[in-house]
């Protein structure tokens, strides 16, 4: 009896001690996350830059992996980015770049760890360089507020609206609006106003384009890029 009792209390034992096997086991991987999105610092939004070599700047992302990181900035003469002049691949939070005088410029940071996996592209800034015969700066290209590009709407009647700045801070803004079933649209149904909305009618299941010429006071003018949106 006490051989049986001996035995079953070995052999419990070795089921307790050897029946795990799970610390052999190869440790679970940590999931990959991208970095933060860079928040920009200089040159601050709308700002006019004498010197054409412009200094970069932003604050560096966090990654929550401790992977190595590094930024992608984007310099383009347009604010859809489909005009980049310039694209720098940097570890750092800088980066100095030539540009052309007298130029309105867009530009954006984005990072990307050392697995390839990127943060989105930060918000866009944009500057202008300017010359020692210039007086008058054109006004920025138009920004879209509403309604949002590719948008279907449910409605008779649609507000176009959009924003626009200029760094020479004392100029008068003015638009005009081009709107119509074609792209880009020719049919001006608004000139000169002083207002960033515009009110059109609009027919059920059709796609409309429309855009915005900013001018200023001084003969500046800038044309904005085409947008669209349907009604259902």
């Amino acid at each position: 009896m006490k051989n049986f009792i001996y035995l079953s209390i070995v052999g419990f034992l070795f089921a307790a001690c050897g029946g795990g096997g799970g610390d052999d086991s190869e440790p679970t991987p940590e999931a990959n996350v991208a970095p933060t999105v860079p928040a920009l610092v200089l040159p601050a939004d709308n700002k006019l830059c004498v010197d054409n070599t412009v200094s970069f700047q932003w604050k560096l992302s966090t990654d929550v992996n401790k992977d190595l990181i590094t930024y992608q900035i984007q310099v383009a003469k347009d604010n859809t980015f489909t005009q980049i002049v310039k694209t720098n691949e940097v570890t750092g939070d800088n980066s100095s770049i030539s540009l052309d005088k007298n130029t309105a410029y867009y530009w954006r940071v984005k990072a990307t760890d050392s697995k390839g996996l990127s943060s989105a592209y930060s918000p866009t800034y944009k500057l202008y360089t300017t010359g020692e015969a210039v007086v008058n700066h054109l006004p920025f290209s138009p920004e879209l507020v509403h309604p949002s590009i590719n948008s279907d709407l449910n409605t008779t009647t649609a507000n176009l609206k959009w924003i626009a700045t200029d760094v020479d801070a004392t100029d008068v803004l003015t638009y005009d609006v081009y709107f119509g079933k074609t792209n880009p649209p020719t049919v001006k149904v608004s000139e000169n106003t002083g207002a960033i909305s515009f009110d059109v009618t609009v027919e059920p299941a059709t796609q409309y384009f429309w855009k915005i010429v900013v001018k200023d006071n001084k003969g500046g003018e800038t044309v904005g890029q085409v947008w669209k949106f349907k009604t259902n």
